[in-house]
């Protein structure tokens, strides 16, 4: 931080006044447009806690017809059958790729809204989770773009049914994402 103020310093050839510093500090403080971020380490964890690592293909425990099969890190899609195995290798790198998938879902459902780095990584948690355009369409990325936080903090949870089916391990992950999102 020292060395941002004295390029500053060094740019306005004169010594930073209280003004000057209050509004680098405020410009560093400001959220950072979707577009510019990746998930933190602090919002890995939070997928990887509620997601777990499996790596034998199983059923979706709370759909009643079992889909979409998972694997890994909460990885679906093509491919992904009863019998399929992974090695710890595998799941990592998929999740790292569905990652950048989702992050890229979220910067798009939020067209340019600004966002904190916590706010980002429960959107991309909530995404990973429900998908990119459930949240593109839903009131809590509608609220987010407006800039109503709190409003659109108390939409996460909302979240907490699968096949019409309250779920208690959504609803904790719900609560996990809203804390994060602040």
């Amino acid at each position: 931080m020292k060395a941002l103020f004295d390029a500053i310093r060094t740019i306005k050839n004169s010594a930073l006044t209280l003004a000057d510093v209050a509004l680098v500090n405020a410009a560093l403080a400001a959220p950072a447009p979707a577009a510019a971020m990746k998930t933190s380490a602090k919002g890995v964890a939070l997928m990887h806690e509620f997601e777990g690592c499996r790596l034998n293909a199983y059923p979706d425990p709370g759909s009643r017809d079992g889909a979409p099969w998972t694997i890994g890190w909460g990885s679906t899609g093509p491919g992904i059958a009863k019998g399929v195995t992974w090695t710890q290798k595998q799941a990592d790198a998929r999740f790292v790729s569905d990652l950048v998938t989702y992050e890229r879902g979220v910067q798009t459902a939020l067209e340019g809204a600004p966002v904190t780095q916590d706010q980002f990584d429960a959107l991309v948690s909530f995404s990973y989770n429900v998908g990119t355009q459930a949240l593109r369409t839903s009131t809590l990325a509608r609220m987010h773009r407006a800039g109503d936080y709190v409003g659109a903090k108390a939409q996460f949870a909302r979240w907490d049914k699968n096949d019409g089916k309250k779920m208690a391990g959504l609803a904790r992950r719900r609560a996990a994402e809203a804390e994060l999102y602040g």
